[in-house]
């Protein structure tokens, strides 16, 4: 059975956890809607398109900032219990400190499993139609890249030219087995190129070993050409690259689809693994909070704290960025560039729980 005194902390935790979200989101909506407005300037739109976008945008970027929201909240919860000595009445009721943060950290626990097993999905489900939405208005539309169970595809216009694009995988620069059907503007076809291997480290392709038919006739066989694309290794990244757009079963779905075509899997992994380690990482940034409130002096101003949390949130941001960067390019495990931060906190917490039920 849940306790009064644990009622009562897990119910003022979540409405402060309620109000700084509300902020935090409104925030996000303005910042948003006004970045919309601007992208769909020189195009003629319905003028409520830009916030739907917006609405539809916002709760994968909320997502993004739920463990600084975790720590803001916590921060508020016992700046209000000093504030109305609360503590020292659970105190002379027997309640330590720690119980106190006992509670809240289970609370914060429960919440990151929640957001993880239904808020994400519903998150990443806005965003996948509003990047559906937004791509009708893309200048690239008739630039498209995909990967399928069959390999890479790719489509392409230049210079009157269609291009449909299939390798069965790629390499880092470089796509393998790769047959190209150029078609012309009646969808006619050309000519089919067919290669072993494709450097595209830059937009226009070194196709090497190429085999040249047209008409369904050999044309040309095992000769070095050139061709010019809007592709190139970049590129190519870049559209694969919308992750929070795809639910946890289809990022594992990915996974495999990126394993078996030999495509980097270091970027969809890092990224389960974040959403995984969420609920310890909301219940570490909650503990944080809470030895930073008990443990500085009494009586600060409001703006004391704001600026400390801002400074807070922004030093452990740029610290995991550091790490889930160096785990993207593969300069250090995918486990420890995500678990690593959460690690070294948890030792930094453990330090200052030693004699918190002194203060």
């Amino acid at each position: 059975m849940i306790k009064v005194y644990q009622k009562y902390l897990i119910k003022k935790f979540l409405r402060k956890l309620f109000q700084v979200s509300l902020v935090f989101l409104s925030l996000i909506i303005i910042l948003n809607i006004f970045e919309e407005i601007s992208y769909f300037k020189n195009i003629e739109i319905n003028f409520y398109f830009p916030l739907l976008l917006t609405l539809l945008n916002s709760p994968s970027i909320l997502f993004e900032i739920f463990p600084f929201i975790f720590l803001i909240s916590s921060l508020l919860v016992f700046l209000e219990l000093i504030d109305k000595n609360e503590l020292e009445v659970f105190k002379v009721n027997g309640l330590s400190n720690l119980k106190v943060i006992k509670v809240l950290f289970f609370a914060s626990f429960i919440s990151g499993l929640f957001l993880v097993i239904f808020y994400y999905n519903l998150s990443s489900k806005a965003k996948f139609l509003y990047l559906e939405l937004k791509n009708n208005y893309s200048k690239d539309d008739k630039y498209l890249a995909m990967v399928t169970e069959n390999g890479i595809w790719i489509k392409d216009e230049f210079n009157g030219s269609l291009y449909i694009i299939n390798a069965k995988r790629i390499r880092k620069e470089y796509l393998e087995n790769v047959l190209i059907s150029e078609f012309d503007q009646n969808f006619d076809l050309i000519r089919m190129i067919k290669s072993p291997i494709i450097n595209i480290a830059n937009k226009k392709w070194v196709i090497s070993n190429s085999v040249i038919y047209e008409q369904n006739k050999l044309l040309i066989k095992n000769k070095t050409i050139r061709l010019n694309t809007h592709f190139n290794q970049k590129k190519i990244n870049e559209m694969f690259g919308d992750l929070s757009s795809l639910n946890i079963l289809e990022l594992r779905k990915l996974d495999d689809d990126y394993d078996k075509l030999g495509y980097s899997t270091m970027e969809i992994r890092s990224h389960l693994n974040k959403i995984f380690s969420l609920p310890v990482y909301l219940s570490i940034m909650t503990i944080f909070s809470s030895i930073i409130m008990l443990n500085i002096k009494k009586n600060k101003p409001m703006i004391f704290y704001l600026i400390l949390s801002v400074f807070l949130s922004v030093v452990i941001y740029y610290f995991n960025y550091l790490f889930n960067l160096l785990g993207e390019n593969g300069k250090l495990p995918i486990h420890i560039s995500t678990w690593g931060p959460l690690f070294l906190l948890t030792i930094f917490i453990l330090i200052g729980l030693v004699r918190i039920d002194e203060k």
